[in-house]
């Protein structure tokens, strides 16, 4: 099943009771990325009292996700960012938004609804694409394979990443996941291993 993402970047910025609250949306596809976006929030805007963020990689329905407060009270920051983002049933996405403090304290249920607000500002204005879940594998083959693969891959939506010629030829391939019993069943019928044991022994 596919499940949408964002399409691209987008920022938005709220004032709040004197706070300003700018968040980030960056489409992301593992918990490195999101790090790393992080880490450029951080450098971006240095002295912001506060950087919290969530991210979910993966289905909504059933993907990772992670949250902060960044020194914000518990569960004021990080989980409200998370539940918009939840509730927009969207994947693969981090979500920072920082703060600098304006002086006056918004305290708890002031905080949920202003870090919920500011993640809602940036998800609403974001468009969003379709991702169809799939895998890289990497196949042995011979020689002769390779155009049959190719043929394969150009029948199927996969992508034939690298191919490497040595002795036999390895290719790296990535397939969408409702293909994958199909390309099992083409390396098993033609004799292709996949990583480093026979096709038909597919990993459970």
């Amino acid at each position: 099943m596919t499940y949408p993402t964002p399409a691209g970047p987008v920022d938005r910025e709220l004032i709040i009771n004197k706070s300003r609250f700018i968040a980030w949306l960056r489409p992301v596809q593992d918990r490195d990325q999101a790090q790393a976006v992080l880490e450029q929030a951080r450098a971006r805007y240095p002295d912001a009292s506060h950087h919290c963020h969530a991210w979910l990689i993966g289905d909504p329905q059933s993907g990772q996700g992670a949250m902060n407060d960044d020194g914000e009270p518990s569960g004021t920051a990080g989980k409200p960012i998370f539940n918009v983002i939840q509730h927009k049933g969207v994947g693969d996405v981090m979500v920072v938004v920082s703060r600098y403090f304006g002086g006056v304290k918004l305290g708890a249920g002031g905080l949920v609804r202003a870090y919920a607000g500011a993640a809602e500002a940036v998800l609403s204005a974001m468009r969003v694409t379709e991702q169809i879940p799939e895998q890289t594998l990497t196949l042995q083959l011979g020689f002769a394979d390779e155009q049959p693969l190719r043929h394969w891959c150009d029948q199927h939506g996969a992508r034939l990443d690298d191919i490497q010629y040595a002795q036999t030829v390895s290719a790296r391939v990535t397939v969408p996941d409702q293909h994958l019993d199909a390309l099992y069943a083409f390396c098993a019928a033609n004799g292709l291993l996949v990583g480093a044991g026979p096709a038909r022994e597919r990993p459970a």
